[in-house]
């Protein structure tokens, strides 16, 4: 069984492929761009048969170059929710997409691609339905462009697709292997590092309503994004859109504190209240900033009906029992 992951060397294609891995299953290939070379170590580990570099690869593979393929798992994309450059970003993420659906639909391919919650953007309903989709970034709106796409073409829910279809709308995911994102690195794996650096965690303070530290998100542990992306793979008779989040609002102060008594246990100290934490500086609030205003989402929090309809009953960790967990394995770096 031959599978493609694309941005396999990124934080998501990364954790698949170590999924896949898991299975027994190592006739992957590999796609990326490594010009970042450094990216290499999220794959160093890993079983793959081929790599191949991504300029070139979607016209191969159209042609079909790489013979019989059972899946592609999509998750090459650019990710930087404050890229400007929207020629670049609708290249890469619509253009390619729309690509390597029309050669899979062709070839027999199964498709599972990486959608995003950023589609929602202000939207204050998470459901998979146009009238919840707000981006507020072209990010945001070239992930929405490609799910429209499909909708238009085989139907709102991927019902008339050939060949199976999935689209995955990630919330705010964490865990190991992202230490290639700069910026983009989840708050989790920022805080660590603060912790680690300057003896406490900083967030934002009061904005949108929200008290200090209050703003929501819906955290999800990369292990959960995996089970689920294979879960589907194991039922080719399910297409759709769906979200994939905890369905579990948690605010941003949750995280810290399990970052800050995860940091602890590890000296032995014992765990802290968030008003204890608060008290010893170990946690602080900062400014909102000003170039975030008007593109930040305060709340978020998937709905999980479409998914458990699906008949994925998946169970998802919890801020303190996820963070927990990849503490522990950044600790051991």
């Amino acid at each position: 069984m031959k599978i493609v992951v694309t941005g396999a060397a990124g934080f998501i294609g990364s954790n698949i492929i170590r999924g896949l891995n898991a299975r027994g299953i190592s006739d992957i290939i590999a796609v990326d761009d490594l010009t970042e070379g450094d990216k290499f170590r999220n794959i160093a580990d890993l079983h793959i048969s081929d790599y191949q570099d991504h300029h070139g690869f979607y016209e191969r593979f159209a042609r079909g170059d790489f013979g019989a393929v059972e899946a592609v798992f999509h998750e090459g994309a650019c990710s930087d929710t404050m890229e400007s450059n929207g020629r670049f970003m609708m290249d890469n993420n619509y253009g390619v997409s729309c690509q390597l659906f029309e050669a899979c639909q062709a070839r027999g391919t199964r498709m599972l691609y990486a959608s995003s919650a950023a589609t929602y953007g202000g939207s204050d309903t998470f459901r998979e339905e146009p009238a919840c989709e707000q981006p507020l970034n072209v990010y945001g709106y070239s992930k929405l462009l490609f799910d429209q796409r499909l909708r238009r073409l085989v139907g709102l829910h991927f019902e008339n697709a050939k060949h199976q279809v999935v689209g995955f709308r990630y919330f705010n995911v964490y865990g190991p292997r992202e230490q290639h994102k700069g910026r983009m690195a989840s708050v989790a794996f920022h805080q660590h590092h603060q912790f680690r650096q300057e003896g406490r965690v900083k967030l934002f303070a009061e904005y949108g309503g929200y008290g200090p530290g209050e703003q929501q998100r819906d955290f999800v542990f990369i292990d959960d994004v995996v089970a689920v992306n294979l879960w589907f793979f194991d039922h080719p008779e399910r297409s759709g859109l769906f979200n994939l989040g905890s369905g579990r609002a948690q605010p941003f102060n949750d995280v810290a504190l399990s970052v800050v008594n995860a940091e602890r246990a590890v000296r032995s100290e014992a765990a802290l209240t968030l008003a204890q934490a608060v008290q010893a500086d170990l946690i602080a609030y900062i400014p909102f900033p000003d170039a975030l205003r008007g593109k930040y989402q305060c709340y978020t929090q998937a709905d999980l009906r479409a998914l458990r309809a699906a008949g994925c009953e998946h169970e998802f960790a919890d801020v303190s029992t996820g963070v927990t967990q990849y503490m522990a394995t950044l600790a051991q770096r």
